[in-house]
């Protein structure tokens, strides 16, 4: 009963744990001007969303360009798809997507040229989120 009772604590303190550290979503900082690079990010992102966990995605430098109205990205293959579709696709899934508050003004731009849904962000809830450890960080 014993032996019983410690294999049955132990793996109630594995799965406790597993529980724990379980990732909730996925952080993406987007800088890349090339294409093919901002593609993955937005596939990474969907692949995510598709899992139902969250995504953040803050887009800065020349990946700002994404985020702007009548702005143009180039149709990729196989599926011909662009980065600016699936930036939206995201969008409309739930992801999170902002600009670096240095793209605007030093593209000479304000906010309203961003895709409905796009908003400026705050550098320190940027922050906050980069080292929450229940999200995986990447940047392109």
């Amino acid at each position: 009963m014993k032996k019983f009772l410690s294999v049955v604590t132990l793996s109630a303190l594995l799965t406790t744990s597993a529980i724990a550290v379980e990732n909730k979503g996925l952080n993406v900082v987007l800088t890349a001007e090339d294409a093919q690079t901002q593609m993955m990010a937005m596939v990474l992102s969907m692949m995510t969303l598709s899992q139902k966990k969250a995504v953040n995605v803050t887009l800065c430098s020349s990946a700002g360009d994404l985020a702007v109205k009548g702005k143009e990205s180039p149709l990729l293959k196989p599926k011909n798809k662009s980065p600016k579709m699936l930036l939206k696709a995201i969008l409309k899934k739930g992801a999170k997507v902002e600009v670096c508050p240095l793209y605007l003004p030093n593209a000479g731009l304000d906010k309203s040229v961003l895709i409905e849904g796009i908003t400026v962000a705050k550098p320190k809830m940027v922050a906050k989120q980069l080292l929450n450890s229940d999200f995986t960080t990447l940047s392109y």
